[in-house]
């Protein structure tokens, strides 16, 4: 896998979806709380590798899913084949307290994920996987991008970005003209709290928070994955250029760029070919043995 390189995948839409999860898949709940006192449940699964991993991937869904649903526990199980996972709803989301920020107050969710990872695990690497929302969030993670009052303060070893939009405000596709209608008004938010998720009514600062393609930049030379589908309905390929752009700005010699034919966005239409390629590049690049 070339690094700072464009990687085009063979496989195409026909063989996408990943396999549910095995009849034993049962995740461990367990909570977390974000030192801006936010109650975040997260889901726990041994690693199920053949090999022994000494890998955590801390796993953020995309906006409005959760680690219950069936298409992120796919998510879990397949990377669970190369190390443990711990998967999180996001504030405002699932079983976790808290509103949604789509995306500013989330790197603290993700850091609470992170730090009980590193106080309990015996000294192996954590890898941060996120999804289209997520993906944005992991990123900024990375950068230890500042939430609206406190900022991160765990750094994972590598971080993979699936799906995730290169810069705000994007309303160049049906879709996401969709979502910020829903986000922007009181009646949007009103019909996605009955979709279980709750959404803040304040808007962001000025200036609003770092993006992900700043993020990329201000983390450096730092192992990076960005995977993106060349069919993404919600944030079209000019989003992983952007991304790509603000790596190669800063001679980031560990980040990889995977474009992959065929794929769609985030979880639904992610394919075990993609997720092996996630697991493997992880295992590699956070200097797993």
């Amino acid at each position: 896998m070339a690094q700072n390189g464009r990687m085009a995948l063979t496989h195409r839409s026909s063989d996408f979806a990943l396999d549910s999860p095995p009849g034993d898949f049962l995740p461990q709940e367990i909570e977390l709380r974000t030192v801006d006192g936010v109650w975040i449940s997260a889901g726990w699964v041994p690693s199920r590798s053949v090999e022994e991993s000494r890998a955590t991937f801390v796993l953020a869904h995309g906006f409005t899913g959760s680690w219950r649903e069936p298409r992120v526990q796919a998510v879990m199980a397949h990377l669970a084949r190369f190390g443990n996972v711990l998967a999180i709803d996001q504030r405002g989301h699932g079983r976790s307290t808290g509103l949604c920020t789509v995306g500013m107050d989330e790197v603290l969710d993700v850091d609470a994920a992170v730090g009980h990872v590193r106080r309990t695990s015996r000294g192996g690497a954590v890898v941060t996987v996120g999804f289209s929302m997520g993906g944005s969030v992991t990123l900024r993670h990375a950068a230890l991008a500042p939430g609206s009052v406190h900022t991160p303060e765990h750094r994972p070893d590598a971080v993979v970005s699936v799906s995730a939009p290169g810069f705000w405000f994007y309303r160049g596709t049906k879709v996401m003209r969709f979502v910020h209608r829903l986000i922007e008004n009181p009646l949007g938010r009103a019909l996605l709290k009955r979709r279980g998720v709750r959404l803040t009514s304040k808007p962001w600062p000025e200036p609003p928070p770092w993006s992900p393609a700043d993020s990329v930049r201000k983390m450096g030379d730092f192992p990076l994955l960005v995977v993106h589908g060349d069919i993404d309905h919600y944030f079209p390929v000019e989003h992983v250029r952007v991304l790509e752009a603000a790596a190669e700005s800063v001679g980031n010699s560990q980040a990889t760029v995977i474009v992959v034919p065929g794929f769609a966005h985030a979880e639904s239409t992610v394919d075990p070919a993609t997720m092996d390629c996630v697991g493997k590049w992880a295992l590699e690049h956070a200097r797993i043995s």
